[in-house]
């Protein structure tokens, strides 16, 4: 089935790749990568003329310069001919940024879908998308993955749930919550966020309107980026005497120092997928993914 195809693993993947290839038995590509002193990458790879090219890149900081090494290799696939061109972008940076929340801003998650369409590829395969309207900004076919099965087996087969209910930090990820819930048998509670737009402040209601003294919580998230919205999180269950708090998420992003006020703040553990290397990184979506190329192969 992928007899003339290629992983071509991009410099933020490359374990993520070998693990797909490895899955698809396809021959992988790993780019020579220079980074010059003033931030600028430089990637070289061989022909690829008449391949099916699988690029592997996720888009976790630094974005832009994951971006710009990803059309580089759009762009040298397109210059080579080759016959298709499949990504595969785990985390899709950008994709918060899917309308103007005030006037005169820039959709950026469009510049994005623009940019990768332009360059020549073919088709997007991504996880746990932020924001799934982003994905109307793509006219090349794109399918969102979601890890959320995936996690739910890991907490099942690693932690006991007992008196333990699932938690969303916010009214935006109350379908994700109850979705992972039904899968674990458990009870759900979802927090009221809100969010300041132009500071970027966070503060949570108090009044979450469930008695879950002596519970152990397990928060679910599709990110986390500074892990502020968790750790008002963890102050508001902290008061209502909760047990273990764990944290689970598809992408963990964990800038500055977050994985470290998150602990502090009372979470036991923050689990998270391989979308983006960390020390979180505990479920491996490869074969997830491998099934999807195989899938999208079996319908061309």
């Amino acid at each position: 089935m992928f007899e003339n195809s290629v992983v071509i693993a991009g410099p933020a993947s490359l374990e993520l790749a070998r693990r797909i290839s490895q899955n698809l038995n396809v021959k992988i590509i790993e780019p020579e990568l220079k980074i010059f002193s003033d931030g600028e990458s430089k990637l070289r790879i061989p022909v690829v003329k008449n391949k099916h090219c699988i690029i592997v890149q996720s888009l976790y900081p630094p974005p832009d310069r994951h971006i710009i090494q990803l059309l580089m290799l759009i762009h040298k696939c397109n210059k080579d001919h080759a016959s298709k061109i499949t990504l595969v972008i785990p985390y899709m940076a950008y994709a918060r940024q899917d309308k103007a929340f005030l006037e005169g801003e820039i959709i950026s998650i469009e510049v994005l879908a623009r940019s990768i369409e332009n360059f020549g590829a073919d088709e997007v395969i991504t996880v746990d998308i932020h924001k799934e309207v982003s994905l109307s900004y793509f006219s090349i076919k794109i399918k969102n993955v979601t890890a959320i099965p995936l996690l739910a087996d890991y907490i099942k087969n690693k932690a006991s749930l007992e008196k333990s209910f699932i938690i969303s930090p916010d009214a935006g990820g109350i379908k994700r919550a109850e979705k992972f819930a039904q899968l674990l048998g458990l009870p759900t509670l979802c927090l009221e966020k809100k969010r300041d737009r132009k500071t970027g402040y966070v503060s949570i209601n108090e009044n979450i309107g469930m008695e879950v003294g002596g519970m152990n919580a397990i928060l679910i998230d599709d990110m986390i980026s500074t892990g502020g919205s968790i750790v008002k999180a963890c102050e508001v269950l902290k008061k209502q005497k909760i047990g273990n708090i764990t944290v689970l998420c598809t992408h963990a992003i964990l800038v500055n120092n977050a994985f470290e006020r998150i602990i502090s703040s009372g979470v036991k553990e923050i689990i998270s997928t391989n979308s983006i290397p960390s020390i979180c990184s505990k479920v491996d979506l490869s074969l997830t993914l491998s099934n999807m190329l195989v899938n999208a192969n079996k319908s061309d």
